[in-house]
C-alpha cells in the first residue's frame, strides 16, 4: 500500500474498526481453524479481571509485576503501565494524534512501540514510558515481542511473515513464513514470545491464536478462544471488538488474554481438554 494522507489513514482506521466490530458482533461467529497435524487447544479460565472499555488493545506484555498495554486508532492511541497485583493504572502516555499505535514489547530497560502504517518505531523508557528516540522501518507494523534467548525482536505486519529485528537498532535481520499444514497463515497480529521459545500470535478477525516455532514458521498448535467471547454477557460484548492481546505470566503456564474494547482480561491456561460447561 502506498503513502496515505492523515485523512485517508483515519478513514481506513475507522473502516477497519467498523468491520472488525461487525465481525465479532455478528450472530455468525468465525469458524475456528482446525488441523489434522497439530492439536487444537482450548482456554481454561483461571481468573477474570474487570476493566473499562477504553482500550483498543494492540500490544500486551508483562514485565515483572507490571502489565504493559499499547492501544491504537489515530487520535486516541496510548501506552500504559498497570499493576499486575491490583490491575490499577500506574502511568499512561498518549501518542501524537497522527500516529496509530500497534504492538509493544519490553527489552531490558527499553519499551518498543510500533505504529500501523506510519513506519515509526518508538523506543521508550520502560519505567516512565518517556520517549527516547524513534527509528523508521518499511511496511506495516502489527505485533511485536522480544525473544530474549535469541537476542532479537519478532514483528508481524498483518501477513503470514514474521520479521526478526535487532533489539537495539531495530534493523531487520531476517524473516520466516508462518504455515499450518503447509499453507500460509495470514493476518498475524499481536505477538507473545513465550518462555518455551514459541511465538503466540492472534489471527486478526478470528478467535484463533497460533503457537508458532519461530525457527521454521510451523504452527505447532491452534488455540480456540471462542469460549472466552461466549462467556461474556451481551452487554459486555456490546461495542467490543476483535480478540487481541496475549501476555504470558513469567515463570508460569498461564497467560493474560483480552480483546479490543473488551471489558474483561482473562487469565487462562491453554489445554487440550475443554473445562466442564465449555464446548
Amino acid at each position: 500500500m502506498g503513502a496515505m494522507t492523515a485523512r485517508a489513514r483515519t478513514f481506513a482506521a475507522a473502516l477497519t474498526s467498523v468491520l472488525a466490530v461487525t465481525a465479532c458482533s455478528s450472530t455468525t461467529q468465525p469458524t475456528p481453524v482446525t488441523s489434522d497435524s497439530v492439536p487444537t487447544l482450548t482456554t481454561e479460565v483461571v481468573r477474570e479481571y474487570d476493566r473499562g472499555k477504553d482500550a483498543f488493545t494492540q500490544g500486551f506484555e508483562i514485565d515483572g509485576d507490571v502489565l504493559y498495554e499499547g492501544t491504537g486508532l489515530e487520535g486516541s492511541s496510548f501506552v500504559r503501565r498497570t499493576s499486575l497485583d491490583t490491575m490499577t493504572e500506574l502511568d499512561r502516555v498518549d501518542l501524537p494524534s497522527d500516529l496509530f499505535g500497534e504492538g509493544i514489547t519490553v527489552d531490558g530497560d527499553t519499551l518498543w512501540q510500533i505504529t500501523w502504517q506510519d513506519g515509526v518505531a518508538i523506543a521508550r523508557d520502560r519505567d516512565t514510558l518517556a520517549e527516547q528516540r524513534r527509528v523508521n522501518y518499511d511496511g506495516e507494523g502489527w505485533g511485536l515481542c522480544t525473544q530474549a534467548s535469541a537476542d532479537r525482536l519478532v514483528m508481524s505486519d498483518g501477513s503470514s511473515t514474521l520479521t526478526f529485528r535487532d533489539p537495539t537498532s531495530f534493523d531487520a535481520q531476517g524473516t520466516v513464513n508462518v504455515t499450518l499444514d503447509g499453507n500460509p497463515v495470514e493476518r498475524l497480529n499481536e505477538l507473545e514470545c513465550a518462555d518455551d521459545g514459541s511465538v503466540y500470535a492472534n489471527v486478526w478477525q478470528t478467535f484463533d491464536i497460533m503457537r508458532i516455532a519461530p525457527e521454521t514458521g510451523a504452527v505447532t498448535a491452534v488455540i480456540d478462544g471462542t469460549p472466552l467471547w461466549n462467556s461474556m454477557s451481551a452487554s459486555q460484548r456490546g461495542g467490543a471488538d476483535v480478540f487481541n492481546g496475549i501476555a504470558q505470566i513469567p515463570g508460569t503456564d498461564r497467560f493474560l488474554v483480552t480483546g479490543k474494547y473488551w471489558p474483561t482480561i482473562f487469565e487462562v491456561r491453554f489445554t487440550d481438554t475443554a473445562p466442564v460447561g465449555q464446548n
